[in-house]
């Protein structure tokens, strides 16, 4: 359902002791429904591959085949394409979808969540995040979730200079008490001039302040960001967590037999920004 009730905004901490929505008490920014037939390419920039970071596995298309939307949510499919190539010539046996909002909408400050249903499948790596536009890593990262395909978990991480790559800022949320992660949850993060807070249904799970940060290198948070989506394919994150080297790295021969079968889907139900 793209509206909740009152009960169910209250259940995702949405509500104060008035019974006023944060929404209500908040300035919209940017609200994705994914309530037309198609992307809207005036919010988003569908992303293909040219640079490959973090041995993925799988290339990024401009296509219907892994990114399109169905009864008003956005879908990011994989597909199995043995020797596929991209115009740079590089071969890929996967390829993918990834969406951002780089020079068309970014904020400083605010709270951004999406409501989303993940599958299950070791090396599936989706992700919703917000990314400095500057050098990496630089002008700063907010990873607000990532999973690699363990149902049970999903993650959240910051990144900038002195600590990316295997960051130190960085925490796993546990779902199996809240239904794990093929269900819907709504992931978002409350980010301020000295504090991101992180929380899963309106559930705090990190929070991370500037002197935390400031341990490890200089505070990137401070500047604007833009928000992506993308499903990745195996990679090191998830080969650092399943261990996994064949038939892929990091993805498993039975995630590679349900993307055969077409079956892992990403859904997106909506992405919403809102400031103070």
């Amino acid at each position: 359902m793209k509206r909740l009730a009152a009960a169910g905004l209250a259940v995702l901490g949405l509500l104060d002791s008035s019974g006023a929505s944060r929404q209500q008490r908040e300035t919209p920014l940017f609200a994705e429904e994914f309530a037309a037939p198609a992307l809207d390419r005036t919010r988003w920039n569908v992303i293909t591959t040219g640079r490959t970071v973090n041995n993925e596995q799988q290339a990024y298309v401009d296509s219907t085949d892994v990114l399109s939307i169905d009864n008003g949510m956005l879908v990011i499919q994989p597909r199995f394409r043995p020797g596929f190539k991209t115009p740079e010539g590089r071969s890929f046996d996967f390829i993918s979808g990834r969406i951002d909002t780089r020079d068309k909408f970014s904020f400083t400050y605010g709270t951004a969540a999406a409501r989303m249903k993940l599958a299950a499948g070791a090396g599936l790596w989706p992700a919703f995040w917000a990314l400095g536009a500057g050098r990496w890593p630089d002008t700063g990262e907010i990873d607000i979730m990532e999973n690699v395909g363990d149902a049970g978990w999903t993650s959240v991480a910051l990144h900038g200079p002195g600590y990316f790559g295997d960051t130190p800022l960085v925490k796993r949320t546990p779902l199996s008490s809240d239904g794990d992660a093929t269900a819907w949850h709504v992931y978002a993060v409350d980010w301020s001039a000295n504090l991101l807070v992180f929380t899963v249904d309106g559930r705090e799970v990190y929070r991370v302040t500037r002197e935390m940060v400031e341990k490890y290198g200089r505070w990137s948070f401070d500047n604007p960001k833009h928000l992506i989506l993308n499903l990745a394919l195996g990679g090191d994150y998830p080969a650092g967590v399943n261990k996994i080297k064949t038939p892929y790295h990091g993805l498993a021969a039975s995630t590679l037999e349900a993307i055969q079968r077409n079956e892992p889907r990403v859904l997106v139900d909506w992405v919403r920004v809102t400031g103070r």
